[in-house]
């Protein structure tokens, strides 16, 4: 066999291995693209699964997070008070906030880092409390309900009685 035949021959052949190879990643890639797991449905945590009625549910598709989530980002546990929640706010608030401008220009001599402050995170602690707030107002309009509205007198008069 002549060299050049051979070498054109291997030639060939890696051509059809990873001609063959490519077509299987792209059809692997194709049916990758078509699958979604079960509660993955791109949201939050548990808000693709939220489909009932319930108030909970209707919160946490509202807010966009579950109320462990909130709980886990804010810190605290089920049954910490309404003050230890805020108090877990306001200190991951502050602590994820812009430091404020310097008063007087700071020299470029000094090798001090400024705090790190994340506008992402400061956005999670916001609306992990809003979930939480709502999740407090929603159980206190159950064991409290609104009364009744009063009948309105009816607009026509009743049958004279004979």
């Amino acid at each position: 066999m002549s060299s050049p035949k051979a070498i054109v021959q291997i030639a060939i052949a890696g051509a059809r291995i990873l001609g063959k190879a490519f077509y299987a990643a792209g059809k692997q890639a194709a049916a990758n693209a078509k699958y979604r797991p079960q509660g993955a449905a791109g949201d939050a945590a548990g808000v693709g699964n939220a489909t009932t009625g319930s108030a909970t549910d209707k919160l946490t598709r509202e807010h966009r997070m579950t109320s462990d989530e909130a709980r886990l980002i804010l810190n605290v546990k089920k049954e910490d008070s309404v003050e230890r929640v805020l108090q877990s706010y306001e200190h991951l608030f502050k602590q994820n906030s812009p430091p404020p401008p310097p008063e007087k220009p700071v020299s470029r001599s000094s090798k001090t880092m400024p705090p790190a402050h994340s506008h992402y995170l400061q956005s999670k602690v916001v609306r992990a409390r809003e979930r939480l707030d709502a999740e407090l107002k929603a159980s206190l309009a159950e064991e409290n309900p609104p009364p009744p509205p009063p009948e309105a007198p009816s607009s026509n008069p009743p049958p004279p009685s004979s």
